[in-house]
Protein backbone atom coordinates (compact mmCIF):
# COMPACT_ATOMS: atom_id res chain seq x y z
CA UNK A 1 0.00 0.00 0.00
CA UNK A 2 2.79 2.15 0.95
CA UNK A 3 4.68 1.55 -2.39
CA UNK A 4 1.32 2.48 -4.39
CA UNK A 5 0.98 5.51 -2.49
CA UNK A 6 4.59 6.35 -3.12
CA UNK A 7 3.89 5.98 -6.67
CA UNK A 8 1.02 8.08 -7.05
CA UNK A 9 2.27 10.68 -5.01
CA UNK A 10 5.72 10.64 -7.61
CA UNK A 11 3.12 10.67 -10.05
CA UNK A 12 1.49 14.04 -8.87
CA UNK A 13 4.74 15.45 -8.73
CA UNK A 14 5.78 15.58 -12.13
CA UNK A 15 2.19 16.00 -13.20
CA UNK A 16 2.75 19.50 -10.79
CA UNK A 17 5.98 20.03 -12.21
CA UNK A 18 4.57 19.67 -15.84
CA UNK A 19 1.41 22.19 -15.02
CA UNK A 20 4.31 24.78 -13.39
CA UNK A 21 5.95 24.54 -16.73
CA UNK A 22 2.71 25.68 -18.48
CA UNK A 23 1.38 27.98 -16.19
CA UNK A 24 5.01 29.67 -16.12
CA UNK A 25 5.40 29.71 -19.49
CA UNK A 26 4.53 32.99 -19.69
CA UNK A 27 7.04 34.34 -17.63
CA UNK A 28 9.60 33.24 -19.81
CA UNK A 29 7.89 34.11 -23.40
CA UNK A 30 5.03 36.93 -22.76
CA UNK A 31 7.79 40.26 -23.13
CA UNK A 32 9.60 37.99 -26.28
CA UNK A 33 5.92 37.72 -27.65
CA UNK A 34 4.04 40.70 -26.87
CA UNK A 35 7.29 42.31 -29.08
CA UNK A 36 6.89 40.05 -31.88
CA UNK A 37 10.82 38.45 -31.96
CA UNK A 38 9.42 35.16 -31.97
CA UNK A 39 5.83 33.61 -32.33
CA UNK A 40 4.30 31.81 -29.50
CA UNK A 41 4.89 28.44 -30.96
CA UNK A 42 8.76 29.79 -31.19
CA UNK A 43 8.79 31.56 -27.99
CA UNK A 44 7.90 28.53 -26.41
CA UNK A 45 10.12 26.21 -27.61
CA UNK A 46 13.32 28.26 -27.24
CA UNK A 47 11.90 29.03 -23.38
CA UNK A 48 11.56 25.09 -23.10
CA UNK A 49 15.03 24.27 -24.43
CA UNK A 50 17.03 26.39 -21.84
CA UNK A 51 14.34 25.43 -19.09
CA UNK A 52 15.89 21.94 -19.62
CA UNK A 53 19.50 23.35 -20.71
CA UNK A 54 19.44 24.37 -16.88
CA UNK A 55 20.10 20.42 -15.52
CA UNK A 56 23.11 20.39 -16.52
CA UNK A 57 24.29 23.72 -14.45
CA UNK A 58 22.42 23.77 -11.53
CA UNK A 59 23.77 20.57 -9.52
CA UNK A 60 23.91 21.79 -5.95
CA UNK A 61 20.05 21.68 -5.40
CA UNK A 62 19.87 24.10 -2.79
CA UNK A 63 16.18 25.17 -3.74
CA UNK A 64 15.36 21.15 -3.29
CA UNK A 65 17.04 21.20 -0.20
CA UNK A 66 15.59 24.20 1.41
CA UNK A 67 11.65 23.16 0.09
CA UNK A 68 12.50 19.53 1.14
CA UNK A 69 13.10 20.91 4.78
CA UNK A 70 10.02 23.06 4.79
CA UNK A 71 8.25 20.45 6.67
CA UNK A 72 9.91 18.56 9.83
CA UNK A 73 10.93 15.20 9.14
CA UNK A 74 8.74 14.03 11.95
CA UNK A 75 5.50 15.50 10.42
CA UNK A 76 6.02 14.57 6.84
CA UNK A 77 4.13 11.40 5.45
CA UNK A 78 3.25 10.51 2.09
CA UNK A 79 -0.38 11.23 3.03
CA UNK A 80 0.85 14.55 3.89
CA UNK A 81 3.03 14.89 0.42
CA UNK A 82 -0.37 13.99 -1.29
CA UNK A 83 -2.63 16.44 0.33
CA UNK A 84 0.04 19.23 -0.42
CA UNK A 85 0.17 18.06 -4.31
CA UNK A 86 -3.62 18.21 -4.74
CA UNK A 87 -3.80 21.41 -2.95
CA UNK A 88 -1.03 22.89 -5.32
CA UNK A 89 -2.43 21.22 -8.44
CA UNK A 90 -5.94 22.70 -8.22
CA UNK A 91 -4.88 26.38 -7.35
CA UNK A 92 -2.28 26.37 -10.08
CA UNK A 93 -5.31 24.68 -12.67
CA UNK A 94 -7.94 27.31 -11.10
CA UNK A 95 -5.56 30.64 -11.08
CA UNK A 96 -4.15 28.86 -14.82
CA UNK A 97 -7.66 28.84 -16.36
CA UNK A 98 -8.81 32.41 -14.88
CA UNK A 99 -5.33 33.96 -16.69
CA UNK A 100 -3.87 34.95 -12.77
CA UNK A 101 -0.20 34.60 -12.84
CA UNK A 102 -0.39 33.24 -9.68
CA UNK A 103 3.49 31.68 -7.99
CA UNK A 104 3.51 27.94 -8.73
CA UNK A 105 6.43 27.85 -5.98
CA UNK A 106 4.41 29.34 -3.48
CA UNK A 107 1.27 26.82 -4.11
CA UNK A 108 3.35 23.95 -3.92
CA UNK A 109 5.30 25.26 -0.26
CA UNK A 110 1.96 26.71 1.15
CA UNK A 111 0.57 22.80 0.22
CA UNK A 112 3.20 21.04 1.77
CA UNK A 113 3.28 23.26 4.92
CA UNK A 114 -0.47 23.39 5.79
CA UNK A 115 -0.92 19.46 5.65
CA UNK A 116 2.33 19.16 7.65
CA UNK A 117 0.68 21.49 9.95
CA UNK A 118 -2.47 19.66 10.14
CA UNK A 119 -0.98 16.52 10.58
CA UNK A 120 0.68 18.00 13.69
CA UNK A 121 -2.55 19.61 14.82
CA UNK A 122 -4.13 15.82 14.93
CA UNK A 123 -1.42 14.46 16.68
CA UNK A 124 -1.92 17.01 19.47
CA UNK A 125 2.10 18.87 18.89
CA UNK A 126 2.23 22.62 18.29
CA UNK A 127 0.88 23.87 14.63
CA UNK A 128 3.98 25.96 13.82
CA UNK A 129 6.81 23.26 15.53
CA UNK A 130 5.62 21.35 12.63
CA UNK A 131 7.59 23.51 9.98
CA UNK A 132 11.16 25.10 9.71
CA UNK A 133 10.19 28.68 11.18
CA UNK A 134 13.22 30.38 9.27
CA UNK A 135 13.01 28.50 6.17
CA UNK A 136 9.55 29.42 5.69
CA UNK A 137 9.62 33.11 7.10
CA UNK A 138 12.19 33.47 4.30
CA UNK A 139 9.94 32.10 1.68
CA UNK A 140 7.12 34.57 2.50
CA UNK A 141 9.48 37.40 2.83
CA UNK A 142 10.21 37.05 -0.51
CA UNK A 143 6.32 37.35 -1.80
CA UNK A 144 7.79 41.17 -1.63
CA UNK A 145 11.49 41.12 -1.76
CA UNK A 146 11.37 39.01 -4.61
CA UNK A 147 9.42 41.29 -7.16
CA UNK A 148 11.23 44.47 -5.61
CA UNK A 149 14.61 43.35 -6.53
CA UNK A 150 13.24 42.46 -9.56
CA UNK A 151 11.80 45.90 -10.45
CA UNK A 152 14.94 47.93 -9.15
CA UNK A 153 17.39 46.22 -11.07
CA UNK A 154 14.94 46.13 -14.03
CA UNK A 155 15.09 49.92 -13.75
CA UNK A 156 18.76 49.98 -13.15
CA UNK A 157 19.61 47.63 -15.91
CA UNK A 158 16.59 50.02 -18.59
CA UNK A 159 18.48 53.49 -17.46
CA UNK A 160 22.16 52.10 -18.27
CA UNK A 161 20.52 50.52 -21.72
CA UNK A 162 18.74 53.84 -22.56
CA UNK A 163 22.38 55.89 -21.57
CA UNK A 164 24.15 53.71 -23.92
CA UNK A 165 21.76 53.70 -26.89
CA UNK A 166 20.51 57.38 -26.77
CA UNK A 167 22.74 58.54 -30.16
CA UNK A 168 21.64 55.08 -31.76
CA UNK A 169 19.15 55.58 -34.95
CA UNK A 170 16.28 54.38 -33.67
CA UNK A 171 16.04 51.77 -36.32
CA UNK A 172 19.36 49.86 -35.67
CA UNK A 173 18.87 50.26 -31.89
CA UNK A 174 15.55 48.10 -32.26
CA UNK A 175 17.15 45.39 -34.46
CA UNK A 176 19.95 45.24 -31.98
CA UNK A 177 17.59 45.17 -29.09
CA UNK A 178 15.15 42.39 -30.72
CA UNK A 179 18.46 39.87 -31.36
CA UNK A 180 19.66 40.90 -27.55
CA UNK A 181 15.84 40.05 -26.11
CA UNK A 182 16.72 36.06 -27.71
CA UNK A 183 19.72 36.07 -25.18
CA UNK A 184 17.43 38.01 -22.19
CA UNK A 185 14.94 35.42 -22.91
CA UNK A 186 16.94 32.53 -22.50
CA UNK A 187 18.74 33.49 -19.87
CA UNK A 188 15.34 34.18 -18.13
CA UNK A 189 14.12 30.50 -19.18
CA UNK A 190 17.26 28.87 -18.07
CA UNK A 191 17.00 30.94 -14.32
CA UNK A 192 12.93 30.10 -14.23
CA UNK A 193 14.46 26.06 -15.17
CA UNK A 194 16.88 26.33 -12.09
CA UNK A 195 14.93 27.65 -9.48
CA UNK A 196 11.27 26.23 -10.52
CA UNK A 197 12.55 22.32 -11.24
CA UNK A 198 14.24 22.20 -8.03
CA UNK A 199 10.82 22.79 -6.11
CA UNK A 200 9.48 19.51 -7.22
CA UNK A 201 12.38 18.00 -6.92
CA UNK A 202 12.39 18.53 -3.43
CA UNK A 203 8.76 17.27 -2.78
CA UNK A 204 10.09 13.88 -4.87
CA UNK A 205 13.32 13.43 -2.35
CA UNK A 206 10.99 13.75 0.53
CA UNK A 207 8.64 11.30 -0.74
CA UNK A 208 11.19 8.85 -1.02
CA UNK A 209 12.25 9.67 2.66
CA UNK A 210 8.54 9.31 3.91
CA UNK A 211 8.07 5.71 1.96
CA UNK A 212 11.33 4.42 3.59
CA UNK A 213 13.72 4.81 -0.14
CA UNK A 214 16.67 7.58 1.24
CA UNK A 215 17.27 9.10 4.74
CA UNK A 216 16.64 12.63 4.82
CA UNK A 217 20.89 13.85 4.44
CA UNK A 218 21.12 11.40 0.90
CA UNK A 219 22.23 12.72 -1.92
CA UNK A 220 19.70 13.14 -4.48
CA UNK A 221 19.34 10.33 -6.96
CA UNK A 222 19.88 11.40 -10.64
CA UNK A 223 16.79 10.39 -11.83
CA UNK A 224 15.05 13.20 -10.05
CA UNK A 225 16.41 16.23 -11.43
CA UNK A 226 16.27 14.75 -14.85
CA UNK A 227 12.81 13.71 -14.61
CA UNK A 228 12.16 17.24 -13.10
CA UNK A 229 13.54 19.41 -15.62
CA UNK A 230 12.31 17.14 -18.64
CA UNK A 231 8.32 17.72 -16.60
CA UNK A 232 9.26 21.63 -16.91
CA UNK A 233 10.35 21.50 -20.15
CA UNK A 234 7.27 19.66 -21.68
CA UNK A 235 4.88 22.04 -19.85
CA UNK A 236 6.37 25.13 -20.86
CA UNK A 237 6.08 23.81 -24.45
CA UNK A 238 2.46 23.48 -24.00
CA UNK A 239 2.24 27.22 -23.28
CA UNK A 240 0.19 29.48 -21.34
CA UNK A 241 -1.88 32.17 -23.56
CA UNK A 242 -4.09 33.58 -21.23
CA UNK A 243 -1.32 34.52 -18.69
CA UNK A 244 0.79 36.10 -21.54
CA UNK A 245 -1.60 38.27 -22.31
CA UNK A 246 -1.55 39.64 -18.67
CA UNK A 247 2.18 39.13 -18.35
CA UNK A 248 2.74 41.03 -21.93
CA UNK A 249 0.06 43.50 -22.47
CA UNK A 250 -1.87 43.99 -19.48
CA UNK A 251 0.18 45.27 -16.77
CA UNK A 252 2.75 47.76 -19.14
CA UNK A 253 3.00 48.06 -22.99
CA UNK A 254 6.64 46.65 -23.50
CA UNK A 255 9.48 47.49 -26.23
CA UNK A 256 12.25 45.08 -27.35
CA UNK A 257 14.46 47.50 -25.03
CA UNK A 258 12.24 47.06 -22.22
CA UNK A 259 12.00 43.09 -23.18
CA UNK A 260 15.50 42.92 -22.57
CA UNK A 261 15.70 44.76 -19.09
CA UNK A 262 12.97 42.87 -17.53
CA UNK A 263 14.12 39.74 -18.83
CA UNK A 264 17.92 40.31 -17.84
CA UNK A 265 16.88 41.81 -14.27
CA UNK A 266 14.50 38.39 -13.62
CA UNK A 267 17.37 36.02 -14.78
CA UNK A 268 19.23 38.04 -12.54
CA UNK A 269 17.55 38.07 -9.33
CA UNK A 270 16.39 34.22 -9.63
CA UNK A 271 20.00 33.83 -10.17
CA UNK A 272 21.05 35.74 -6.93
CA UNK A 273 18.26 33.45 -4.85
CA UNK A 274 19.36 30.23 -6.22
CA UNK A 275 22.80 30.85 -5.19
CA UNK A 276 21.30 31.32 -1.80
CA UNK A 277 19.00 27.87 -2.07
CA UNK A 278 15.49 30.66 -1.88
CA UNK A 279 12.65 29.10 -3.81
CA UNK A 280 11.41 32.36 -5.03
CA UNK A 281 8.38 32.99 -7.24
CA UNK A 282 9.49 33.38 -11.31
CA UNK A 283 6.16 35.04 -11.55
CA UNK A 284 6.57 37.16 -8.92
CA UNK A 285 10.05 38.47 -9.82
CA UNK A 286 9.31 38.95 -13.74
CA UNK A 287 6.29 40.64 -12.80
CA UNK A 288 8.15 43.42 -10.66
CA UNK A 289 11.13 43.54 -13.17
CA UNK A 290 7.85 44.45 -15.94
CA UNK A 291 6.77 47.30 -13.55
CA UNK A 292 10.18 48.57 -13.02
CA UNK A 293 10.44 49.04 -17.21
CA UNK A 294 7.30 50.56 -16.85
CA UNK A 295 8.11 52.97 -14.34
CA UNK A 296 11.26 53.92 -16.18
CA UNK A 297 9.13 55.80 -18.99
CA UNK A 298 6.83 57.70 -16.56
CA UNK A 299 4.79 55.87 -13.42
CA UNK A 300 1.27 56.04 -15.16
CA UNK A 301 2.63 53.66 -17.82
CA UNK A 302 1.91 50.89 -15.49
CA UNK A 303 -1.49 49.66 -14.85
CA UNK A 304 -2.00 49.86 -11.24
CA UNK A 305 -5.17 48.48 -10.98
CA UNK A 306 -4.00 44.95 -13.27
CA UNK A 307 -1.22 44.83 -10.51
CA UNK A 308 -3.13 45.15 -7.54
CA UNK A 309 -5.44 42.53 -8.42
CA UNK A 310 -2.28 40.16 -8.99
CA UNK A 311 -0.84 41.31 -5.28
CA UNK A 312 -4.09 39.75 -3.89
CA UNK A 313 -3.28 36.27 -5.78
CA UNK A 314 0.08 36.52 -4.90
CA UNK A 315 -1.06 37.05 -0.97
CA UNK A 316 -3.79 34.10 -1.38
CA UNK A 317 -1.86 31.86 -2.67
CA UNK A 318 -0.03 30.41 0.41
CA UNK A 319 -2.97 30.33 2.82
CA UNK A 320 -5.75 29.38 0.45
CA UNK A 321 -2.66 26.58 -0.69
CA UNK A 322 -2.46 25.74 3.54
CA UNK A 323 -5.98 25.21 3.65
CA UNK A 324 -7.21 23.54 0.73
CA UNK A 325 -3.92 20.65 1.38
CA UNK A 326 -5.84 20.65 5.56
CA UNK A 327 -8.59 19.65 4.33
CA UNK A 328 -7.34 17.29 1.84
CA UNK A 329 -5.35 15.92 4.63
CA UNK A 330 -8.20 15.41 7.16
CA UNK A 331 -10.20 13.85 4.80
CA UNK A 332 -7.46 10.95 3.79
CA UNK A 333 -7.07 11.06 7.25
CA UNK A 334 -10.53 10.06 8.49
CA UNK A 335 -12.05 8.52 5.77
CA UNK A 336 -8.90 5.96 4.44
Amino acid sequence: MVTTLLVIVIILAIAFDYINGFHDAANSIATIVSTKVLSPFQAVLWAAAFNFAAYFYFTDHKVANTVAKTVLEEYITLEVIFAGLIAAIGWNLFTWYYGVPSSSSHTLIGGFAGAGMTHAFILGDSVLGAININATLKIISFIVLAPLVGMIIAIIITLVIINIAKHARPSVAEWWFKKLQLVSSAALSFAHGGNDAQKVMGIIFVAMVAGGYLQIDDAMPEWIPLTCYSAIALGTMSGGWKIVKTMGTKITKVTALEGVGAETAGAVTLGITEHFGIPVSTTHTITGSIIGVGVVKRVSAVRWGVTISLLWAWILTIPVSALLAGITFCVIHFLF
